[in-house]
């Protein structure tokens, strides 16, 4: 609600016309299962998909991270605006840092990549973390802490950010060394791809929002995940970051990871080219480097593959 809320702001700023905010529960709201299980992939995103088919609502906001990497040919995702802060941030007890954690210290997260990557960092610092499970909103999450049934919550800087709530983060993960989901921090705003003139004039209006940057960097994130054939409940991270000198920016870098949810065994690799200037050009640099990842192993550490 807080970035539907922002988005329909902007778009009120740009078109001068009234924007109502339409609540629709998803299936990924109502279900306490945990996200690996449910599949992951689409379940924040069906409903509202289908209220925007049926002509319900105009447009719809989603978190980019929770969209499926395949693009229904009947809607249109008309922007990507600037993207928020992609870290994952801990809220812990007592004002702890990652590092500060006690040995054997319960850190919950739902997510198996946030797993993969904190076991291995708290591995190769000395340290053992046990990851516990968990869903809810960010009330729910940092409430185990508050309520010392657990040491730390990991959860999204931009969630929390959006919310105002960010004075609560007592350590922001850098992605150097927990890579974000591929999309994390960035929005979509999706419409219907049709061909009516209300449809056109609305993807034009829409479109003035879109930052080009941030969807070229997570175009680049999404074309990786979808080349691993992962859904987004996989131990994947992705990251792609513009590498600049002084203000002119020469490349794009992009950066993965998958790996066991024990930590044991991470493939981390990253590559480096020109700025995309074309969705093609966004989608081969993830292409490429997913594809040196699975010939240095990923495909088995992913568990079940997505069908």
């Amino acid at each position: 609600m807080a970035q539907s809320g922002q988005v329909a702001d902007a778009v009120r700023q740009v078109t001068g016309r009234a924007v109502e905010l339409v609540e629709i529960t998803t299936y990924g709201d109502v279900s306490r299962e945990h996200l690996a299980q449910i599949g992951g992939t689409g379940v924040f995103v069906t409903a509202l998909r289908e209220a925007l088919l049926r002509g319900e609502v105009d447009f719809a906001v989603h978190s980019l991270k929770d969209l499926p990497t395949a693009q229904p040919d009947d809607l249109a995702l008309a922007a990507v605006p600037p993207r928020e802060d992609a870290r994952d941030v801990l809220v812990a007890r007592d004002g702890l840092t990652f590092e500060q954690l006690p040995d054997g210290a319960r850190v919950g997260t739902g997510s198996p990549r946030r797993m993969a990557q904190l076991n291995a960092y708290a591995r190769c610092h000395g340290l053992t973390v046990e990851t516990v499970p968990i869903r809810g909103n960010v009330d729910t999450r940092i409430g185990y802490v508050r309520k010392g049934e657990l040491d730390a919550v990991v959860l999204a800087a931009a969630g929390l950010n959006r919310i105002g709530r960010s004075e609560e983060v007592t350590d922001f993960l850098s992605v150097d060394t927990v890579l974000p989901a591929p999309g994390q921090g960035a929005l979509a705003i999706e419409c219907r791809a049709g061909h009516t003139a209300q449809d056109t004039a609305l993807i034009a209006a829409l479109a003035e929002l879109d930052d080009p940057y941030t969807r070229a960097a997570v175009t680049a994130e999404r074309s990786l995940l979808a080349a691993l054939e992962a859904g987004c409940s996989a131990p994947v991270g992705a990251y792609a970051d513009l590498l600049a000198d002084g203000q002119i920016v020469k490349e794009m870098r992009l950066r993965g990871v998958v790996g066991t949810t024990d930590g044991s065994t991470l493939v981390q690799l990253s590559t480096t080219g020109p700025v995309p200037e074309t969705y093609d050009q966004a989608m081969a640099l993830g292409r490429e480097l997913a594809a040196e990842m699975l010939a240095k192993g990923a495909a088995g550490l992913m568990g079940e593959r997505a069908h």
